[in-house]
């Protein structure tokens, strides 16, 4: 299409019906990139559109001398070191630079979602609206495959800006730590935890404030030990990778979300808007069964992860935290009561971390310390060859006896039997 309409390559920019749209589609990623747009949307969620004030310099050396003391006990604990030397810094942050922080973190993951959701939704536009010969006034052609397909190529960016974004700032709301979701950030200098929401927790349970403190840091680097290990970031970055890969159109589905649309109807177009708010509706339809069946390894990963961390957490932090019960207690209420918006991203990129997925990692820790005592449990991350499948991780019995440990219930013949 030629440019000399002055519209910058924009090919819905002569259209007076799809003024609207072509400047939601520069506002939201079409007409720029999409990753500053995403930026912006997650700084205006996580802020509510206020101004934030920075962290106290006394609350900053306080993060720094109980990171030390969690460090320690996580290393001694565990086993693994925390980092390479010097372990990442604890640093507390608004909610804006964790935002912006976590979107950078998860952005590779992301962008090869939305490059897959583009190239699948390019190829269906044909279905999705009316024939021009079925809108009076419009030029004859307008609405060809070729033409719907640009639209339909739009929304992937326009998604990646508005989900990515919204989803990020809505994290940095709730999120207390980098790790709420367990997802790897290699390389990384410092941990950032949430100010502004450590404190509304310690508020609204009325519990000591460097208890909460000390039990952010120790919850922070259990994470950090487990996911810094090469062939556990490996193995989740790539189930992560494969599963944003594998979303596929589904025209029939997506018809239904989009086929009532009017373009000659400035009103219905408005209702695209409405629709890129509803990412749950999105990513409903284009979630193949190729992913679907790629859950329950993910899910077997994530257990194992999450039961891990919350053994050593009882392990640990029952004996050095004064109310660590009745702050476990409050997380683990805070966690079942989630608000569904808060779990979209991890649908996003298959992480289901309901309360089945707690359940089930605790469950599996539970059984090999049961059955091997800590020695078994502490085999747990030494190599890829250990990381349990979904049958293992909800018989743990069958992951001790694969790594030639034994089902340690059984007790052994005496020696005068043995042949």
């Amino acid at each position: 299409m030629s440019d000399d309409s002055g519209n910058d390559g924009n090919p819905f920019g002569d259209m007076p019906f799809f003024g609207d749209f072509s400047n939601m589609a520069n506002m939201f990623g079409g007409g720029g990139d999409p990753w500053a747009q995403a930026k912006q949307i997650a700084a205006s969620v996580a802020t509510g559109g206020e101004s934030e004030s920075n962290v106290d310099p006394g609350d900053r050396i306080a993060f720094e001398q109980l990171a030390r003391v969690a460090e320690l006990h996580v290393s001694t604990a565990t086993g693994m070191t925390v980092g390479d030397g010097t372990p990442p810094q604890i640093r507390p942050a608004t909610r804006h630079e964790w935002a912006l922080a976590t979107l950078e973190a998860y952005r590779p993951m992301l962008q090869t979602m939305a490059e897959t959701m583009s190239q699948s939704m390019s190829g269906m536009g044909e279905d999705l609206l009316p024939s021009d010969a079925d809108i009076p006034g419009l030029p004859g052609g307008m609405f060809s495959g070729d033409f719907m397909a640009q639209i339909m190529k739009m929304l992937a960016p326009m998604m990646l800006s508005m989900t990515s974004g919204s989803m990020a700032g809505q994290l940095a709301r709730t999120s207390l730590g980098s790790y709420d979701l367990p997802i790897p950030r290699p390389g990384v200098s410092e941990l950032l935890v949430v100010h502004a929401n450590i404190s509304s927790f310690t508020e609204e349970w009325s519990v000591p404030t460097d208890d909460v403190r000390l039990w952010v840091c120790l919850h922070e680097y259990l994470h950090h030990v487990i996911l810094r290990q090469p062939h556990v970031a490996e193995r989740l970055n790539e189930l992560i990778t494969r599963y944003v890969s594998a979303f596929e159109s589904n025209s029939q589905a997506l018809g239904n979300q989009f086929g009532g649309l009017d373009p000659s109807n400035p009103e219905s177009m408005g209702q695209l808007e409405g629709l890129m708010n509803d990412p749950e509706a999105l990513m409903g339809v284009v979630q193949s069964d190729a992913q679907r069946a790629m859950l329950p390894e993910i899910s077997a990963l994530l257990a194992a992860i999450v039961g891990y961390v919350d053994h050593m957490m009882d392990s640990i932090g029952s004996t050095l935290i004064s109310s660590y019960s009745m702050i476990s207690e409050a997380l683990h209420r805070r966690r079942v009561t989630a608000d569904p918006t808060d779990r979209f991203l991890q649908r996003m990129l298959g992480l289901e971390l309901d309360q089945a997925c707690y359940e089930q990692g605790r469950s599996f820790v539970d059984g090999v310390v049961e059955r091997g005592g800590r020695p078994a449990l502490a085999r747990l991350w030494e190599s890829a060859r250990e990381l349990p499948t979904p049958n293992e991780i909800v018989a743990p019995g069958l992951w001790l006896a694969r790594i030639d440990l034994g089902d340690l219930d059984e007790p052994s013949a005496p020696a005068d039997e043995e042949e």
